[in-house]
């Protein structure tokens, strides 16, 4: 029987009452758009209110900026870009796929990579991180590495691979790994259906990065087809691999990787349906690696993109179900941006990395180990990259929202901009008759090398900033042990008898910390090098510029002796005298830069590197006369600038030791 309220009511009975009451409520509210009272702003009012607060300047050269892949990006975006979209009412886990391939959820594995050359401490290693939230493992070998049934069957003990993605980086051993891993599948008994893992098969790598297939075009081809043909009694096993991350570390923009990924994807449609293969066989092998950079919307975009376009192209090979486009990405952290001092700093952009691919719906991912750019990782680093996942799925949920950016006017414009880019390069590379003869041609080296010296200009003249290297450095870090020297160097895997010109993967930071490094090692047995400012005259003015001179020679490693001020320059020298300062910088305004430079000049030049910050076009003249001949502005070229102060200081590349 139902309890009675004090009013004589059944609790049950005012219950329902209640929730009739609030039915009607909730009716009424959303039957009502909110803040309906507001009338709605035109994309031309909003312009009309921004120009007015610029009060003249230029609205467009002002407020839009382009990113390195030519995609001019708007100050606001509103719906009305969205009206031109045609995917925007596409759903979660169908064609075309751009909302992701989940249903319920955004769900993606946690995935560690361990290099093997010791089969008993990657097996127990492997077991220590599947216990601390990994449900995905990478195991590298060497390239020379021939896998064995005993080594595979050892590194697997206790690893549950119905329960656990597993991945084999093995190179040349692909082919014999995918028979091995059937045979311990049917040995312990697992069930087929559910093992998901790879190999690494990929003779694009090979033609891209070395400048030949590793036995010959023909062969590579049909070694993919007979990988395939081998995992067929491993229905969710890829035995195919698309590299976009060395794209990416060798210089190429995100509308590059995307297109150049997309074609070699089609390339083996191409050739294997040739060889008999339907594409259902093909595609659901073939596994994308795409590397995610520090461009935050645009990494977010990007996925979303490739999931499209790949659909698309898939479709028109006729799978036997929608199915079948759906693109497998794992996801990892370019090493392009990654640096070598103040490396801590690599946390932070690994994290936000991370969070773009993780909303862009990646099926899994490898956060990069802060350290590895210029020593094994670390236990500890490895820890903290692997928390990065976790704290973004345990703590953040962001695992439990379907697309996350779907009705974001920027994101969703971005993605339909890199469909139309993309594919644009795309169809260029198709014409020239694939990704595979795009290359013998030379037109994807000479796009991505283009690129790769754009991005390096823009570090030089600090357009682009990496903290910690080219900007912002830690005036007090230094190295005194030995690094290998090929951290600052590319990595240049041409082979002998390359029929292609291959390109290089490097990062962009190398050559500022390649020239810091050298002051560091110079450092050891001689006197580090001091940067002195002259401070003088206006105040915001001479502190503003002596910020900025600090930097600017902090970043190749000299100390720097930052002062309050002096009154006159004979002070400021002596002072700088004292210090045995070999470089002495005078910072002060342009005005009073009329009647102190000229003195600074005759007085300075003589005994140190006089140097002045700022570029007084009018005095450079009479300025250069008397012997003063080096400004550091905003507009110079950082790099140049610092190699040759090193010069004058007797400091030469380590490298070239």
């Amino acid at each position: 029987m139902p309890t009675e309220n004090r009013k004589g009511l059944c609790l049950d009975c005012s219950t329902f009452f209640v929730s009739i009451n609030l039915m009607y409520m909730i009716e009424d509210i959303t039957n009502k758009k909110l803040f309906d009272e507001f009338s709605p702003v035109s994309t031309e009012k909003w312009i009309d209110v921004i120009k007015a607060d610029l009060k003249g300047a230029d609205y467009e050269k002002k407020l839009f900026w382009e990113s390195p892949e030519g995609i001019v990006v708007k100050p606001f975006y509103n719906a009305d870009d969205l009206e031109k979209l045609k995917y925007l009412e596409s759903k979660p886990n169908v064609f075309p796929f751009v909302r992701g391939n989940n249903k319920s959820n955004n769900n993606w594995l946690v995935r560690q990579d361990i290099y093997v050359d010791d089969i008993e401490k990657a097996n127990k290693k492997a077991l220590e991180i599947l216990m601390k939230g990994v449900n995905s493992l990478g195991f590298i070998f060497s390239d020379n590495y021939m896998a064995k049934v005993s080594d595979i069957e050892k590194l697997m003990e206790n690893i549950f691979s119905d329960i656990v993605e597993v991945n084999f980086m093995v190179g040349p051993g692909s082919h014999k790994v995918v028979s091995v891993y059937e045979e311990l599948v049917k040995k312990y008994n697992r069930d087929p259906e559910k093992i998901q893992g790879s190999v690494d098969f990929d003779p694009m790598f090979a033609i891209t990065f070395r400048g030949r297939f590793c036995q010959n075009e023909t062969y590579a081809f049909n070694h993919a087809a007979q990988i395939i043909q081998a995992a067929e009694f491993l229905p969710h096993f890829r035995t195919l691999c698309v590299n976009g991350i060395n794209l990416r570390n060798a210089g190429a923009d995100i509308v590059q990787e995307l297109a150049f990924t997309l074609s070699m994807g089609a390339d083996y449609l191409r050739r294997l349906t040739d060889l008999g293969l339907s594409v259902d066989d093909i595609a659901p092998r073939i596994k994308f690696n795409m590397g995610v950079g520090s461009n935050y919307f645009m990494e977010i975009a990007k996925l979303r993109a490739a999931r499209f376009l790949w659909a698309k192209i898939v479709n028109a090979f006729g799978p036997g179900d929608a199915s079948i486009t759906k693109m497998f990405i794992h996801s990892a952290n370019i090493n392009f941006n990654k640096t070598i001092y103040d490396a801590q700093v690599n946390m932070l952009r690994t994290t936000t990395e991370s969070f773009s691919a993780i909303l862009g719906g990646t099926d899994s991912l490898t956060v990069l180990p802060y350290n590895s750019t210029y020593e094994w990782p670390s236990e500890f680093a490895e820890r903290i990259a692997r928390n990065q996942q976790l704290l973004l799925k345990e703590e953040s949920f962001v695992d439990k929202v379907i697309d996350p950016a779907a009705g974001s006017y920027y994101i969703e414009s971005l993605t339909d901009e890199l469909i139309e880019k993309a594919w644009n390069l795309f169809l260029k590379v198709d014409d020239l008759g694939g990704y595979v003869e795009a290359v013998k041609q030379g037109f994807v080296q000479e796009q991505i090398e283009k690129t790769a010296q754009e991005r390096k200009d823009a570090a030089s003249g600090r357009k682009d900033i990496y903290l910690g290297t080219n900007q912002y450095p830690n005036f007090t870090e230094k190295f005194e042990n030995e690094i290998n020297p090929d951290s600052f160097k590319p990595y240049d895997q041409t082979s002998k008898s390359a029929v292609a010109k291959s390109i290089k993967q490097f990062r962009v930071t190398q050559d500022f910390e390649r020239l810091r490094y050298s002051t560091d090692m110079f450092s050891v047995e001689n006197e580090r090098p001091k940067a002195f400012m002259l401070t003088i005259g206006n105040l915001a003015m001479r502190k503003a510029r002596a910020q900025f001179a600090c930097n600017f020679f902090a970043v190749a490693g000299f100390e720097v002796i930052d002062n309050n001020g002096f009154a006159t320059i004979d002070e400021g020298l002596a002072a700088a005298k004292e210090r045995n300062a070999q470089i002495v910088v005078l910072c002060s305004s342009d005005d009073e830069y009329i009647t102190l430079a000229p003195e600074f000049a005759e007085k300075a030049s003589t005994t140190t590197i006089a140097v002045l910050a700022g570029y007084p076009k009018d005095l450079l003249e009479e300025l250069k006369a008397k012997g003063l001949t080096r400004f550091i502005h905003l507009k110079s070229n950082l790099l140049n600038e610092l190699k040759s102060y090193q010069k004058d200081l007797g400091i030469t590349d380590f490298l070239n030791n």
